[in-house]
């Protein structure tokens, strides 16, 4: 097992928690789930807006399953010139964080729209690391071809 096969089960195994809360418990508040978004508690007041806030969340869930799903095949199967150009393919796709959804949910963190205050600064944070960490398993592995 090589630096990029524990990077990649740490990774199955935090995005799986993330999947199980949206899909069973999308309220909470814990592994990322929407209950830290003050709007999911109002969406419950419009049962079509609710509804479409639900559509949503399982989407999230589905899109980030086939994620997990891929994943895995290539901890399995995948030759490590697979692994290490699927940790660079992991970093720009959750890099895209920065680009719509962490301007979003800094905006509705200021706006008291979120619960924890400054959740967002959390999160930004704990993207960050993600990607600090597959970058680092990326120079590793990779100095290893060298």
């Amino acid at each position: 097992m090589n630096y990029l096969d524990i990077i990649f089960i740490i990774f199955i195994i935090i995005e799986s928690a993330n999947v199980l809360a949206l899909y069973f418990a999308p309220g909470s508040k814990m592994f990322n789930a929407v209950g830290i978004f003050k709007a999911w508690e109002h969406s419950k007041e419009q049962p079509d807006v609710h509804d479409f806030a639900k559509y949503l969340v399982y989407w999230v869930a589905g899109s980030k399953l086939i994620f997990i799903c891929l994943l895995v095949v290539i901890l399995f199967i995948g030759n490590d010139l697979t692994k290490l150009i699927s940790i660079l393919a992991m970093v720009i796709s959750i890099a895209s964080f920065y680009w719509k959804l962490f301007p979003l949910i800094r905006k509705m963190d200021k706006a008291d729209q979120i619960d924890p205050k400054n959740y967002s600064k959390v999160l930004g944070v704990m993207i960050t690391v993600f990607i600090l960490v597959f970058l680092a398993a990326f120079v590793i592995s990779a100095s290893a071809w060298i």
